[in-house]
């Protein structure tokens, strides 16, 4: 494969949480997931379409969701990645038994999964997301800062060295 077609991406490299490349998949198969998520992003359930306008732009409790992020093998309907959530709207032809089993394989990855109905979603919006909303405050936050890796102790440039490197003022900016 070329690098252009694999953008750099290292087979040995570590799994990354949140955004999916590694997880220890091949490219291949991290191809075939992102065009796959990329699909259904373009082309969502009634239900998902409907669950998105409450959840997005951080609406719910100021909690940032995605749609259809890979994670792990799966792709998850709706991930909030700093709370470890994932959202999963279920119609009529799911399969507990097999649903169950991915939950468990999610977990092991550190991910808790909140199933809402198709029903629930259409028919009960409010409870839906309310549902979601607990989910939320009990699960612990993965990080307490806005960048799931920050820099390391020492590095980064100390206050206003960066302003007067870069010769701007912040005095009287808004924000």
């Amino acid at each position: 494969m070329t690098q252009s077609l694999d953008k750099g991406w290292n087979k040995k490299a570590p799994p990354l949480q949140g955004r999916g490349l590694g997880w220890g998949l091949s490219i291949e198969r991290l191809q075939w997931l992102k065009q796959r998520a990329d699909e259904m992003r373009r082309n969502p359930t009634e239900p998902e379409k409907r669950l998105w306008r409450p959840i997005s732009n951080s609406q719910l409790n100021g909690h940032k969701f995605r749609r259809q992020a890979i994670v792990g093998p799966f792709i998850a309907d709706f991930l909030c990645s700093q709370k470890a959530l994932i959202v999963e709207v279920d119609g009529d032809t799911h399969d507990e038994a097999k649903d169950r089993l991915r939950d468990d394989e999610l977990a092991i990855l550190g991910f808790r999964v909140v199933r809402v109905s198709n029903y629930d979603v259409i028919s009960n919006m409010e409870g839906a997301v309310h549902s979601i909303g607990e989910a939320l405050r009990a699960a612990p936050a993965r990080w307490n800062n806005p960048h799931p890796n920050p820099s390391p102790e020492g590095e980064g440039l100390e206050e206003g060295k960066a302003q007067k490197l870069l010769g701007i003022s912040l005095e009287g900016s808004v924000g």
